[in-house]
């Protein structure tokens, strides 16, 4: 089993008193995009992921310390126990909202650490573009409540497996191949 994420709370406030001017749910993507396209698992992340080197590197074991060791773990996990940091609220329209930060952060991670360089499958491009058009969605929803939840929860399914999909083309393929060579 691998390591369990913070709380959705905790990474909040870890956020906020480190002034890092992303929500919680985009500050996850930026992470888990980051680490997805070959960055570096670094204990001061947020000076790379957010691209900003003023940034100071997390407490050990605080939250956002945490975060970063349990997305790592996750996305190298074989049983796929790979999740989102997302809000914990039956408002669907909120989490639909942190669906898309989520998507927006893992892009700008994901293109810091790969560039241009990505060798990507052909499933991983099209991975890639889907989250791209789901970065820029805006949530609509319909008269039924529970449909607009079972979507929402087939494209938080997607977006996992999609991320698990692109660090598997630019990290574990390309640890395979080190251990090939």
């Amino acid at each position: 089993m691998a390591a369990a994420l913070p709380s959705f709370p905790d990474v909040v406030h870890a956020a906020q008193r480190a002034e890092l001017g992303v929500d919680a749910s985009e500050l996850h993507g930026s992470l888990a995009g980051w680490l997805a396209g070959g960055g570096e698992n670094s204990a001061n992340w947020p000076a790379q992921v957010l691209a900003d080197a003023a940034l100071p590197a997390p407490d050990k074991d605080s939250a956002l310390d945490v975060l970063r060791t349990a997305t790592a773990a996750q996305l190298d996990d074989r049983d796929f126990e790979f999740e989102l940091l997302l809000p914990e609220t039956d408002a669907v329209a909120e989490r639909a909202e942190a669906l898309f930060g989520w998507c927006r952060g893992f892009l700008g991670g994901f293109g810091l650490a790969s560039g241009n360089q990505a060798k990507l499958s052909e499933e991983g491009d099209e991975a890639l573009r889907d989250i791209a058009r789901l970065a820029q969605a805006d949530a609509e929803f319909g008269e039924d409540e529970q449909e607009d939840e079972a979507a929402l929860a087939e494209i938080e399914e997607f977006v996992r497996v999609a991320a698990l999909l692109l660090h598997g083309d630019c990290v574990l393929a390309v640890q395979h191949r080190k251990k090939l060579n």
